[in-house]
């Protein structure tokens, strides 16, 4: 559901993890046979392994897609934290024909998450700092000193796996520019698939994005 049916002026967050929405995850027809997975990464004997979320059993990824996981992560492995992963691929036998890196950050919670499968996006950025939450029932934004605001909006295909959010609730006009393209969070150091651009009242700010567990594209 692309336009949301009411305006609600509270945080939507706890209500994301309670609820359910009425549109399953979107998936293209280049996807079929391809899941996507969220998990551990680590190395062994000079190779990425993959370990989904909640899963014992481990994947050896082969980067069929060209997604230059191995590269992200040595760029991002320590000795402080774990690897979490993001992906979508196609399982043959212990290997993992990797088609789609979403994102990679240093995390050992992000499996955890409760609110990622009610998501359809999440974009954010710093210097301020705002964030933006999007699911089935509209756009929830934050930004440092502003109270939480949550809003209907129409999404725009613009081509090129670009498109855009917008609203003019609230008296404000609000949009949310998203495209496909390798994004380094200047904070987490996290690779994210989309930059966004968040415009309020001619305000501007960038950051990164990606898609959350509702949707698949």
């Amino acid at each position: 559901m692309r336009v949301a049916r009411s305006l609600v002026l509270v945080a939507l967050l706890p209500l994301f993890a309670a609820c359910q929405l009425l549109d399953g995850p979107r998936q293209s027809a280049s996807h079929v046979g391809q899941t996507r997975m969220q998990g551990q990464l680590t190395a062994a004997d000079g190779k990425l392994v993959f370990q989904p979320c909640n899963e014992s059993r481990s994947f050896v990824v082969n980067d069929t897609g060209g997604t230059s996981i191995l590269q992200e992560a040595a760029t991002l492995a320590d000795d402080q934290g774990k690897l979490f992963a993001d992906v979508r691929g196609r399982i043959d036998g212990s290997r993992l024909d990797l088609a789609q890196l979403y994102r990679v950050e240093r995390s050992g919670t992000a499996c955890d998450d409760p609110n990622f499968k009610l998501l359809i996006l999440r974009a954010a950025g710093h210097g301020p700092e705002w964030n933006v939450k999007v699911s089935g029932k509209g756009m929830v934004i934050d930004r440092a000193g502003e109270p939480p605001l949550a809003v209907p909006y129409v999404e725009e295909q613009l081509g090129d796996g670009r498109f855009n959010l917008s609203s003019e609730a609230n008296g404000k006009h609000i949009e949310l520019w998203v495209a496909p393209k390798r994004c380094v969070d200047s904070s987490t150091g996290s690779v994210q698939h989309m930059s966004a651009e968040l415009r309020i009242d001619g305000q501007v700010q960038r950051g990164c994005g990606y898609f959350g567990g509702s949707r698949n594209d």
